[in-house]
């Protein structure tokens, strides 16, 4: 009866994991074909608006806003825009005295996705044609609303940027900067060589503003507003383009513990969504053949990508170990296509030294992301914030 037991419910874990090594194996290997794009140039500038929604960020934000005004954009063609949720006095006085606007927003319970729909709703139709979303802590390139404006002037109306490593100055923070570019060549560039839509990444993110105006009220996300957004825009038929040459540059979590906050929201926000959406696009799939927003809404369902190698690694030896030998091979089979995976996603620094090093350090993730696991309930109920600046 044991037996039987535990053969069941590790055929159909190994399924399930396997269904996620096997995906995720596809598009790396298309990642390995992509190409940079050169959008031509254009005369038209068209108004962008740069959305900074900021909670308790008076330690980054200053800064993110200096470096803000120094693009290679006319300036009287492009707004920053602070939303301040929960700053001091001090931080405030300052950011007034820079060229920007200052949107000072208060909620019982903030968010981002309540942040945005606040400002949206006090700034007026025309304010904008493009909207740029950044993160608090992010550094764009001289030369991101340029490409930006040219990748609209080709009728792009949904553009992701490639999120950069800002800080490579502890080991968790190299270790999450590599997982965010395995992500950009599996989740963009992978699906991009296969005609799909990008995915959207939270920040360095670009919007038609009228398409940004019909779509942003409808959420009201806790966490994973991104997600929401992508699973709405290709229920709209919304394409999202991708463009890594269009560079942010993204602060790396530095501590164990934010880590496994961070993941906490992420894994949280994706089974939330796949919840919600994954039947609904299925029935879109079968009625409207709408498979860039079916393939979206099975990304939900993917099993975390940090803890897929370990569960994998340490099943095949517990079960070599009780005598379930041919289970044990399938399991490490499928370990090895998994490891396959991360080896053609790896980004070719990864190879030299600090992030060499830092890929010794690999369970000590696997256990922060097993960690990740206990605050699941807790994000579907309250925004946790991860601290920048430290």
């Amino acid at each position: 009866m044991i037996t039987t037991m535990i053969t069941f419910l590790s055929s159909i874990l190994v399924v399930y994991l396997g269904w996620g090594v096997i995906y995720q194996l596809f598009y790396a290997l298309l990642g390995k074909f992509w190409t940079d794009k050169n959008w031509p140039k254009t005369n038209e500038h068209k108004k962008i608006a740069i959305f900074i929604p900021a909670y308790k960020e008076d330690a980054v934000i200053i800064e993110t806003a200096q470096q803000a005004l120094k693009q290679n954009y006319p300036t009287n063609r492009y707004e920053v825009v602070v939303i301040a949720d929960s700053f001091s006095y001090e931080t405030l006085a300052a950011l007034r005295k820079l060229p920007i606007r200052i949107e000072v927003v208060s909620f019982e319970t903030s968010t981002k996705s309540k942040a945005i729909n606040e400002v949206l709703k006090r700034m007026p139709e025309n304010a904008f044609d493009i909207l740029v979303i950044l993160d608090a802590d992010n550094i764009m390139k001289p030369d991101f609303l340029e490409r930006t404006n040219a990748a609209f002037a080709q009728g792009t109306r949904v553009l992701q940027g490639r999120r950069a490593a800002k800080n490579t100055d502890t080991t968790m923070a190299i270790l999450d900067g590599l997982s965010e570019d395995i992500n950009n060549h599996i989740l963009c560039k992978g699906h991009s060589v296969a005609g799909l839509s990008s995915r959207l990444a939270g920040s360095a993110m670009a919007f038609d503003g009228q398409l940004f105006r019909e779509v942003m009220p409808q959420i009201d996300a806790i966490g994973g507003f991104d997600k929401e957004l992508e699973l709405r825009l290709t229920k709209r038929k919304e394409f999202v383009v991708y463009d890594p040459l269009m560079v942010v540059y993204d602060e790396k979590v530095r501590k164990g513990k934010h880590f496994s906050n961070q993941r906490s929201r992420w894994i949280a926000a994706q089974f939330h969504y796949a919840g919600r959406f994954f039947l609904p696009s299925f029935e879109k799939l079968l009625r409207n053949g709408q498979w860039d927003h079916f393939n979206k809404a099975s990304q939900m369902l993917l099993p975390p990508r940090l803890l897929t190698p370990g569960i994998l690694g340490i099943g095949s030896v517990l079960l070599w170990l009780f005598g379930f030998e041919e289970l044990s091979w399938i399991w490490g089979v499928v370990f090895a296509l998994n490891i396959s995976t991360f080896l053609l996603a790896m980004p070719s620094y990864a190879w030299k030294s600090p992030y060499r090093d830092a890929l010794l350090r690999v369970p000590f993730a696997f256990g922060h992301a097993l960690a990740s696991l206990i605050g699941l309930r807790k994000a579907n109920k309250k925004f946790i914030h991860t601290p920048h600046g430290e």
